[in-house]
């Protein structure tokens, strides 16, 4: 974990070696300090030596001038570094998400990985902040005032250790009780931040049904966990200081007794004893500021670890070492695919699935919630792989191709796509970065979506709000569809793109999917017959399997599910868009 947190320090080693080294030459000037405070007390006011007194004071004015400005300087690099190394982590993670298959995605929850991206983060960065200065000034300061200590009594110096062996036994029973508490906390912020991202991104469907309470509730609920395991560790953590406190005072009273022995019998002089006294404080605040590392370190340990896997988990899908650059067609085999989305687990989403398909065919998918169809065409723009098998497009296997050609070429409108916030037109640019505004509007033509752009004030420059929640579901699936065909495929997937539309606007997109691009193969997942029936092929899918493919009239001859979800969708006059003719004459006479 460490080594995987430390490669991202890149660009800012400089300044994280400038801050000890100046946090080293801080403690320095204060440790000689009090040394020439016993001077002066000594040899010059003791003493009646004015000159002396005027010689120490000006050298102990040069030396608290120094530790100052060491000091700054220490603190400035410090927040660089920490700043810079946070950034660093971000970025890190962040690019290496992007990297991740839809399978790796599936191991964090959003919300996880948005709690690792921003508390975690803050936690290593306070951290680390601490470490480049704390950690170097607190023992060096330590062990400064204790070979001080010893170098001005050292039998009166033995009181240091057994206070250093009495806080150490103290940090450690709380540290091992404590970091067990800390690895929880941090899971309890995913489920914070998730109650949060799902209540904000679903909150027309929170107040539509009426369960503000309800959301309130759970929130409060998650809320109350975390708070329950942060009292627990703080409640933990709050011995520190009563130990410390007991450990500072009990240090006094026994320098006190003992020295002031020590004053009488002239083992000892005042200024040596006034000397005592302030590296007392400062062995005993440096004691303070280990214990405070320790906390930090118990709590960042546990971010440190999550921010780790992130950083440290693998792509499931990459480039091969030469990968194809160019496809043929948009020609596609299923040769005996079988496919589940957890490996070896033994629960199949796909079985034994044989098809071919030709390039520039139209090819309708059918089936029941559940059945596999979504999980089919995901394997040909190979978001996810076959657990066996192959899936070939234009005559090779997809896992011959380089990634970003293979999507390129096999453009793919989700059940659940998204707009982004930005105008129309940067929306439409996703699928072509360099696309003309003309390209753009002729995209739009053939997806039906210029008919409600024209009617907007500011047209294509109309602004989308994130996740396109300012315009309706039907009019994000065709701007999504008008995206996907800037891009020019030899293959355009429709996964139940068009639910949201119409009938006759989705017969309109066929039609001009017909006319404008015969040579792309188009895969057409529906829920409605109307939208496949006039695919030259359609695919019948049953729990992953193949159950008939062929043409609609065939599979009106042949097979049973096509036929009962063709006469369940048109008894009674189908969809309701679509009336029956009787119906449409009915309401004409009634008019």
């Amino acid at each position: 974990m460490v080594k995987t947190l430390l490669k991202q320090v890149k660009g800012y080693k400089k300044v994280s070696l400038l801050t000890p080294l100046f946090t080293a030459l801080e403690v320095l000037m204060e440790v000689l300090i009090p040394f020439i405070t016993a001077a002066i007390i000594d040899k010059g006011i003791e003493a009646g030596d004015m000159g002396k007194v005027y010689f120490y004071g000006a050298l102990m004015l040069i030396m608290a001038f120094l530790s100052l400005l060491f000091g700054m300087l220490a603190g400035k690099y410090a927040a660089e570094a920490s700043s810079g190394f946070a950034c660093n982590l971000r970025d890190g993670m962040y690019e290496n998400i992007q990297t991740f298959s839809f399978s790796n995605i599936d191991k964090y929850s959003t919300a996880g990985l948005v709690t690792r991206m921003t508390t975690d983060v803050t936690n290593v960065q306070n951290a680390y902040q601490m470490i480049l200065r704390i950690t170097v000034r607190a023992p060096l300061m330590l062990i400064c005032s204790m070979f001080m200590c010893f170098f001005i009594n050292m039998r009166l110096s033995t009181v240091f250790l057994v206070a250093i062996v009495i806080l150490a036994a103290a940090l450690i029973f709380i540290m091992t009780r404590t970091t067990k508490i800390f690895d929880q906390v941090f899971k309890k912020y995913d489920d914070l931040n998730a109650s949060v991202q799902e209540n904000v991104t679903a909150i027309r469907v929170v107040k539509s049904f009426v369960r503000e309470d309800y959301e309130n509730s759970k929130f409060t609920k998650a809320a109350q966990n975390l708070y329950r395991l942060f009292v627990k560790a703080e409640g933990l953590l709050a011995f520190n200081n009563p130990v410390m406190m007991l450990v500072v005072y009990g240090c006094i009273i026994a320098l006190s007794w003992f020295g002031a022995q020590y004053i009488v019998v002239g083992d000892l002089t005042t200024g040596e004893l006034t000397s005592m006294f302030s590296y007392v404080m400062s062995i005993l605040m440096s004691l303070m500021m280990l214990s405070m590392i320790f906390v930090m370190l118990t709590m960042s340990a546990a971010s440190g670890r999550r921010i780790a896997q992130v950083l440290t988990e693998k792509a499931d899908l990459t480039n091969p070492d030469h990968p194809e650059t160019e496809i043929a067609d948009g020609s596609i085999d299923f040769h005996h695919v079988s496919f589940s989305y957890k490996h070896g687990s033994g629960e199949e989403t796909l079985h034994d699935i044989d098809l071919h398909i030709r390039s520039g065919e139209t090819i309708g998918i059918i089936g029941g919630t559940g059945c596999g169809k979504s999980s089919l065409v995901n394997l040909v723009s190979r978001l996810y792989d076959a657990d066996s098998g192959s899936v070939c497009v234009g005559g090779k296997d997809v896992r011959q191709y380089d990634m970003e050609t293979l999507r390129n070429q096999v453009a793919v409108v989700l059940q659940k796509n998204v707009l982004f916030s930005g105008t129309i037109l940067d929306n439409l640019r996703w699928g072509k970065e360099d696309a003309t505004e003309e390209e753009c509007e002729n995209a739009c033509r053939q997806a039906c979506a210029d008919e409600f752009i024209q009617r907007f004030p500011d047209g294509y420059q109309t602004w989308i709000e994130q996740g396109g929640t300012n315009v309706s579901g039907g009019q994000k699936q065709r701007l999504c569809i008008a995206r996907a065909l800037l891009k020019h495929p030899k293959i355009l997937i429709l996964d139940d793109s068009t639910s949201a539309v119409d009938t006759a606007t989705d017969a309109k997109i066929r039609e001009a999917f017909a006319k404008n691009i015969p040579g792309t193969t188009k895969l057409i997942i529906a829920q409605r017959v109307s939208s496949v029936e006039q695919a030259d092929r359609i695919l019948v899918l049953e729990d992953g399997r193949v159950n008939g493919f062929d043409t609609h009239e065939n599979l009106m001859k042949t097979n049973a599910i096509y036929q009962e979800i063709y006469e369940t969708q048109t008894k009674g006059g189908g969809d309701f868009d679509h009336q029956p003719q009787s119906a449409q004459q009915n309401g004409k006479d009634g008019e």
